[in-house]
């Protein structure tokens, strides 16, 4: 089976079919905090991150390398393995799911879906916070759980997908700038920022090439130097560029007040710039399929 086959019948289970109930990465996350809390403590907080990240990371890599291969089941587990590690259905599904209460003007029901996207504080949000957030979220996991990962797939196949996701997955829940993870967090934040770093860039120009306002990919480059998260600072950064809007700015996270850069110009995103967010992945998705499919074809 070729890549480009295997990515479009990924991508269309991953839009047909819904989220599994007990996701294979929830399992992950908890074998994650146990193994933490084991390790994390003692004088070399780095050296046990890093001997985290090879135990959770190198066994799911090999397992996937050697079903992968099996001469019969293996482009079919190749694919299914694409699908769980894609999440641009659920993607557009949360975001939906924000942008329709607030084109109702229902700010509380808003509030209650974006919790389920961030992990900022919610509850002192109106429509304009709301709409940052979500957006933010849908332009940021457009590359975590789409781009980069059809990227990743394509570059090393289902061990460098696998790898990927569960390194994205451990920065998530290790790579916090507090006393708890600090050092510890450190090797998984270092990771995924290496895999991530040029499938950020090329989530950025499709963003720039795809979107519906030109600056996107200025956006994107100031976005990647001011940001915390260069990768992440690239794709907002080009995605508020492409969609005409200003993200970024204050936040408060588990009520510590953030002042966060700015991210492109104009106004705050409404919930139609929301859904032209999601709309941008949507396309971003199609154009990378095709692109695929006629490399395949002219090889």
């Amino acid at each position: 089976m070729s890549v480009a086959l295997a990515c479009a019948l990924a991508v269309a289970l991953d839009r047909l079919l819904p989220e599994p109930r007990r996701h294979p990465l929830n399992a992950f996350a908890a074998a994650a905090a146990s193994l933490e809390a084991r390790l994390n403590h003692g004088r070399r907080p780095l050296l046990c991150g890093a001997l985290a990240v090879a135990t959770l990371l190198g066994p799911p890599a090999l397992l996937a390398w050697l079903l992968a291969a099996l001469p019969v089941a293996g482009p079919a587990v190749s694919v299914a393995l694409l699908w769980l590690a894609l999440g641009g259905g659920s993607l557009a599904a949360h975001g939906t799911a924000v942008a329709a209460p607030l084109a109702a003007s229902d700010v509380p029901a808003a509030r209650t879906a974006t919790a389920r996207m961030v992990g900022r504080d919610t509850d002192g949000l109106d429509t304009d916070g709301c709409a940052t957030a979500a957006t933010e979220s849908v332009l940021e996991n457009g590359h975590d759980a789409v781009f980069g990962t059809l990227f990743w797939f394509v570059v090393a196949g289902p061990p460098g997908v696998v790898v990927y996701r569960l390194a994205n997955t451990l920065d998530a829940l290790w790579g916090h700038r507090d006393a708890r993870f600090a050092r510890f967090g450190t090797p998984a934040a270092r990771l995924d920022d290496a895999l991530g770093f040029l499938p950020a860039r090329l989530t950025a120009a499709t963003y720039a090439l795809l979107g519906t306002r030109h600056g996107g990919w200025r956006d994107g480059l100031a976005g990647a130097r001011v940001w915390p998260s260069g990768n992440a600072g690239a794709v907002m950064g080009a995605g508020a560029g492409a969609l005409g809007v200003r993200l970024g700015g204050p936040a408060h996270y588990h009520g510590v007040h953030q002042q966060r850069p700015a991210l492109g110009a104009g106004p705050a995103p409404d919930s139609r710039d929301l859904n032209r967010a999601i709309a941008l992945v949507d396309r971003g998705t199609a154009a990378w399929l095709v692109a695929l499919t006629v490399g395949a074809c002219l090889a």
